[in-house]
C-alpha cells in the first residue's frame, strides 16, 4: 500500500512539474515595459517624455503632442529638435521641478513642424535633450485628425 501511495505522489508531482515547469523561466508579460497608447516615450535623465505623437491634416504641418514629466527637484530646459523644411530646428521648453508640461493641445503651447511631407502612419524622428544629459531620438508616430479624439490637435493653417 505504501508503495502505491509513493508512486501516485511521484506521478502527480512529475505531472505537475511537466505541465507547469515551462513557465519557471518565462518572462512575465506584465513586467515588459511598453507605451500603452498611440504615442511613444523615453526617459532623458530626470525628464520622462510621455505619449509623444504628431498630428497632421495634410502631411506638411505637424503638431507635436507630448507630456514632459520632470521627476527631479530642479527646473529643466528641455530642447526639442527636428528636421524641418528649412533644416535642423529646435525649441526649448521649461519644465518645472516635480511638474508636468503638456504641449500640443488647443489651449497649450504648440510646436508645429512645417515644410515637410509626411504620410500619416509614418514615423518621424524628434530629439529630446537637456543640460549635459545624453539625449534621445524618438521615432514619433504621425496621425491624422480622422479620429474624434485627435481632431482638436490638428494644426490650424
Amino acid at each position: 500500500m505504501k508503495n502505491r501511495w509513493a508512486m501516485t505522489t511521484a506521478l502527480a508531482a512529475a505531472l505537475m512539474v511537466g505541465t507547469t515547469g515551462c513557465t519557471f523561466d518565462a518572462e512575465i508579460a506584465t513586467n515588459i515595459p511598453y507605451s500603452p497608447s498611440d504615442g511613444t516615450g523615453t526617459v532623458v535623465g530626470d525628464v520622462a517624455v510621455r505619449n509623444a505623437l504628431l498630428i497632421t491634416d495634410d502631411g506638411e504641418r505637424l503638431n507635436l503632442v507630448v507630456s514632459l514629466v520632470n521627476r527631479g527637484e530642479t527646473d529643466r530646459a528641455v530642447t526639442v529638435q527636428w528636421e524641418g523644411g528649412s533644416g535642423r530646428e529646435s525649441e526649448r521648453i521649461l519644465v518645472d521641478g516635480n511638474d508636468t508640461t503638456q504641449l500640443g493641445g488647443p489651449e497649450q503651447r504648440q510646436i508645429v513642424i512645417e515644410g515637410v511631407e509626411v504620410t500619416p502612419g509614418a514615423l518621424y524622428p524628434v530629439f529630446f535633450q537637456y543640460g549635459d544629459e545624453p539625449g534621445s531620438e524618438l521615432l514619433v508616430p504621425v496621425l491624422d485628425g480622422a479620429l474624434p479624439e485627435y481632431e482638436l490637435y490638428v494644426p490650424s493653417s
